[in-house]
């Protein structure tokens, strides 16, 4: 009897996946990203409240906070996969609060967004996780054997050469991350979200996947990159936004956020739960 598959997470199917990992133009610009106002409630808990925020085209944002702050839900309501209770979110120019949900199925091709859980499917090989979004989307549609090649080209950019067959449960966490990402980047996205990429990874892998992230960067991608990963801030952050009690408390230069003496209170409370 073979092994039984492993459900995908909640909320998740083959074709979100799809949707979430594709783009309508390889050239697509990055693209800005403005909240205003935003609310997010669930059973009477108040998360977010009226969050206003600017992500700069091109930039790398790290979203931060305490653990529950609020950071995957107003991550997800970033790209409509959770509706904003109130508020205005524009990406690229575009207002997607009043879209339905095929077009924010269509907003999603150019702004992919990486689940902390990776969401590889775990009877297909990393190269035919990495060829969905060519294989068998809407708008691109390769023949098999083009998409699994161009799926072998970025694993290999993303450092997954000679990994193409294994499945997911033959990886370790650092290289289901890496192709996670391979397949959120198949078609040079204008925006991304990354949710806790390198929570329970090793410090190599860690950096393995900040350097990625960072390379997507620097190759024109606005990136939002929700984590608590100090290392990883250090590292590759050009502006840190703090999530406190709900409300943007903190958005700046990253070299602020980590400056010793920045004269932010809320820093100062974020590192000191942090030492703790």
């Amino acid at each position: 009897m073979g092994k039984k598959r492993r459900p995908l997470p909640a909320g998740l199917s083959v074709e979100s996946l799809m949707s979430s990992t594709l783009l309508k133009r390889p050239d697509s610009p990055p693209a800005r990203i403005s909240l205003t106002g935003v609310a997010k409630s669930f059973g009477g808990r108040q998360v977010l409240r009226n969050i206003t925020l600017e992500i700069p085209a091109g930039r790398l944002t790290f979203l931060v906070g305490r653990s529950g702050a609020g950071k995957s839900v107003l991550s997800r309501c970033s790209v409509g996969l959770l509706r904003a209770d109130k508020g205005s979110i524009r990406i690229g120019g575009e207002e997607i609060t009043d879209m339905s949900e095929a077009e924010l199925m269509k907003l999603r091709h150019r702004v992919p967004y990486v689940i902390q859980e990776s969401a590889l499917i775990d009877w297909l090989t990393l190269e035919e996780n990495a060829a969905l979004p060519l294989s068998r989307s809407p708008t691109v549609s390769l023949p098999r054997r083009e998409a699994l090649a161009e799926a072998r080209r970025i694993l290999g950019e993303v450092g997954l050469c000679g990994q193409e067959n294994k499945k997911p449960q033959e990886a370790s966490a650092g290289d289901r991350k890496l192709a996670a990402i391979a397949r959120a980047l198949v078609l040079s996205p204008a925006a991304i979200f990354y949710d806790e990429p390198t929570t329970g990874l090793d410090p190599d892998a860690a950096r393995r996947v900040d350097g990625l992230i960072r390379r997507r960067r620097d190759e024109g991608a606005t990136s939002v990159v929700v984590s608590h990963d100090l290392n990883s801030i250090r590292r590759i952050a050009d502006e840190v936004a703090l999530l406190e009690d709900g409300v943007i408390a903190f958005h700046g230069p990253a070299a602020d956020f980590l400056a010793p003496d920045a004269p932010n209170a809320a820093v100062h409370r974020f590192f000191h739960q942090a030492e703790t």
